[in-house]
């Protein structure tokens, strides 16, 4: 979504709400799932020549947890916060978006948020106990019947305690 800020720019002390839904034209991976559109809502605005842009992103996924690898859907909600400019003095200066000819495209600027705000792991509860690496069942619905394995350097010390 394309938005044109030419106004905003030029007028201090102007602003525009904003508020739209999309979907991603792309997916993360096969075990994020968008369960629900992404919802954009916040506004843009000029204060003393600066322009920023604030609001919230929101949608629901349906995720992998990353220990018992159980599906789950979760609610996420993404803080949006850009400083614009028209020019930049120095490229590799990452503290302003720039909006050529007063033109952003907020619906990239917002995904790419949502991308880098997604936490490393999912967890599907935070005492998630994952599966069994010898029989892979999953341990949250109950303890496995497999005999733990015993590392070769503390088998004398297990035999002595059999005696």
């Amino acid at each position: 979504m394309q938005i044109q800020l030419e106004q905003i720019f030029n007028i201090e002390g102007s602003s525009k709400d904003l508020s739209f839904v999309f979907e991603p034209e792309y997916s993360l991976s096969d075990d994020f799932v968008l369960e629900t559109p992404v919802t954009f809502s916040g506004g843009v605005k000029n204060t003393a020549g600066i322009v920023s842009l604030d609001g919230t992103a929101s949608f629901s996924a349906s995720v992998a947890c990353s220990r018992c690898a159980e599906r789950f859907k979760k609610d996420f909600s993404v803080e949006v916060r850009h400083f614009l400019a028209t020019k930049l003095q120095n490229e590799d200066n990452d503290d302003y978006i720039l909006a050529e000819d007063y033109m952003l495209d907020l619906q990239a600027l917002v995904c790419e948020d949502i991308i880098l705000s997604l936490p490393v792991k999912f967890l599907c509860r935070e005492d998630c106990k994952g599966i069994c690496p010898e029989c892979g069942k999953n341990l949250n619905s109950g303890n496995c019947t497999c005999k733990k394995a015993v590392d070769p350097r503390m088998a004398a010390l297990l035999e002595l305690l059999e005696d």
